[in-house]
């Protein structure tokens, strides 16, 4: 094929790019507002509207009010052309979830498995794994890829856990998941796939410390729109930061780690409870015991928030198991305590919270494979 050839073909793939995304971005527009925006002729819009919409990717839905003439064709992607499949993996069982192509969950579930590294374990798993995709009927051809959330920081390629003391899953490898399923695979720190969740909600954000106030507690941070990672994958362990030399001893082998004062676990060890009772009966405010090991465990957060405000100055985001339980009182009472113990203050909204409780790392790393296919279109 000539040089002219080559170069037709790759600026219409370059157009048809466009036009989709610029619709995923709109999510829903006109055949019009695509020729002015995108600043292109009506036919090279119109041929590519038709691809699209032959390819299943694009549909239309209903009219726009007439603006005098004809009514305009309201157009929008198929947002479950192809789903995406998280799992977030924990001690004694795992998340898993399918979301659409705008990271909407389509359906989630928690199944109970207790870890162990052995082949028994990753068939177990990925045999659930293969159910879960039958039971809602989702053809093989439409699932983008398995993505998989663990508790451990992974190898820069993300194919081996190379630190995982809470499971210890060190060593843990991504073909000990692919070798049984059908479909791409992705191994990630479930931190850093809460992170690029709540970067995903939160597009405005250049920066952020983010809090994953798991049964473990995780953390990332966020810089130029990008998860900081670090010469050795570590970046962003906040649990590991020693609020008191002569604490409890950490998992790590350390005291007074902010994890032993600031996870779901530290929070039960407290109260004696579990987290479904504990909150209910905190809200009744009839118990000061209670009311007390909440205030302190906001301290414990408050001082940490504080610290890592000062070296990155940057909102503060509220994610994972227990963000759903926390109140407006609560990031009131977090900010007071901030701005009593530093020099610069901390506005209102730049605390966060996220929504997605206990599912946030098994929706984070299944935006994975979403991002890869909405840039590959």
């Amino acid at each position: 094929m000539s040089e002219k050839g080559l170069t037709t073909i790759a600026l219409k793939k370059i157009n048809r790019s466009k036009i989709y995304q610029y619709i995923y971005r709109s999510k829903l527009t006109s055949k019009l507002q695509i020729v002015q925006d995108l600043q292109m002729g009506l036919s090279t819009v119109s041929q590519n509207l038709n691809l699209l919409e032959n390819e299943g990717l694009i549909e239309k839905n209903g009219y726009f009010d007439s603006t005098g003439g004809r009514k305009a064709n309201a157009i929008q992607i198929v947002s479950d052309f192809r789903i995406s499949i998280g799992v977030g993996i924990l001690k004694n069982m795992f998340h898993i979830t399918a979301i659409d192509l705008y990271g909407n969950t389509i359906c989630t579930d928690t199944i109970p498995l207790t870890y162990s590294n052995t082949a028994a374990y990753y068939q177990q798993l990925t045999d659930k794994v293969k159910d879960f995709i039958e039971k809602n009927q989702y053809p093989e051809d439409k699932i983008l890829g398995v993505s998989i959330a663990t508790q451990g920081i992974t190898s820069p390629d993300n194919t081996t856990v190379i630190y995982g003391n809470i499971m210890n899953n060190t060593g843990m490898r991504l073909k000990d998941f692919s070798r049984h399923l059908p479909y791409p695979c992705h191994l990630e720190h479930d931190s850093k796939s809460a992170a690029f969740l709540e970067l995903w909600n939160h597009p405005e954000l250049d920066s952020a410390v983010v809090f994953l106030l798991n049964r473990n507690l995780g953390g990332a941070i966020i810089t130029n729109h990008q998860i900081h990672q670090g010469r050795s994958m570590h970046s962003g362990t906040i649990e590991h930061i020693c609020v008191n030399p002569d604490g409890p001893l950490c998992y790590c082998g350390n005291r007074g780690c902010l994890e032993t004062y600031c996870s779901a676990n530290s929070l039960e060890q407290a109260s004696g409870m579990t987290i479904k009772e504990f909150f209910p009966l905190l809200r009744e405010k009839k118990s000061p015991q209670l009311i007390q090991i909440w205030e302190d465990y906001l301290k414990h957060l408050a001082f940490a928030m504080k610290n890592l405000n000062l070296v990155i100055d940057a909102p503060i985001i509220i994610s994972g198991y227990l963000a759903p339980y926390f109140t407006e009182d609560d990031t009131d009472y977090l900010l007071r305590q901030i701005n009593s113990m530093t020099p610069f203050e901390l506005k209102e909204e730049q605390i966060l919270v996220g929504t997605h409780g206990q599912y946030t790392p098994a929706i984070g790393t299944a935006l994975f494979y979403v991002k890869e296919f909405i840039q590959s279109v």
